[in-house]
């Protein structure tokens, strides 16, 4: 479903991320750990291209995405089209309209971006709000919800538009501690459902239960990556087992 091939990005003269290589197979979970700082949003904002790599190959179902219809360097030169219908992405902070109905911010996309009809988003729209457990809150306004409740809409959002792949920015540090489970339990449904994500999360519960394969970055680099039980039970770098310590004492 995506492979990215010596993916580097450099803000100014600092370079994030040093030569990524990642594949990810289809309806893969891969759940990506590290200290703040080493590079898991950027690289998470290089497949959605909000931050497109200075170098290095993205391929989403074989297509390179930073080769797109156009020509030459820069943005005419990236796939943003293909990626938009493919790749949804859920955020730390929800990124809800204030002055939009729940039903209306999941509603937006399908009918401004890919031409639906009100009808139908609609329909589309009430579905995935049941799905994510919000039927009874359709003609809320954010500001009426908390901050797990404000968070499912923000996937039901991004499943609207339909995607392939769904990628996942630590999207429950914002949240209180009883919320966090509403929000890793529809991540789990969807896991279950066969959604190509990737996530970044400190959450070691869930990438032990949930993930195919478990990555640890550092200093823009993939220090070590593999199935959950070895990464997690039994990491080989002291790089990992220094962060994991931490982690697991808190």
């Amino acid at each position: 479903m995506l492979k990215l091939r010596g993916v580097r990005k450099r803000f100014g003269s600092l370079e994030v991320l040093k030569g990524i290589d990642l594949d990810v197979g289809k309806g893969e979970v891969v759940c990506i750990l590290g200290p703040s700082g080493s590079g898991k949003s950027t690289l998470l904002r290089c497949i959605n291209l909000l931050e497109p790599p200075e170098e290095g190959e993205i391929l989403l179902e074989s297509q390179d995405i930073c080769r797109g219809p156009g020509s030459g360097t820069g943005e005419q030169s990236w796939n943003l089209d293909f990626v938009r219908q493919r790749v949804g992405m859920v955020f730390q902070q929800f990124n809800l309209f204030p002055h939009r109905t729940v039903l209306e911010n999941v509603t937006m996309a399908p009918e401004k971006v890919l031409g639906r009809a009100k009808g139908e988003a609609r329909e589309k729209g009430t579905a995935l709000l049941e799905r994510v457990g919000l039927a009874d809150k359709l003609s809320q306004y954010p500001e009426r919800l908390s901050g797990g409740q404000q968070q499912r809409v923000a996937i039901a959002r991004a499943l609207a538009m339909e995607p392939r792949v769904m990628l996942f920015d630590e999207v429950t540090s914002a949240l209180d501690p009883e919320l966090v489970k509403e929000v890793l339990d529809t991540m789990r449904e969807l896991a279950s459902e066969g959604m190509t994500m990737l996530v970044v999360t400190h959450e070691i519960g869930f990438a032990r239960e949930v993930g195919d394969q478990v990555v640890f970055m550092d200093g823009g680099v993939i220090v070590e990556q593999g199935p959950p039980a070895e990464v997690l039970e039994r990491p080989r770098e002291e790089r990992t087992k220094r962060f994991l310590g931490l982690v697991l004492d808190r």
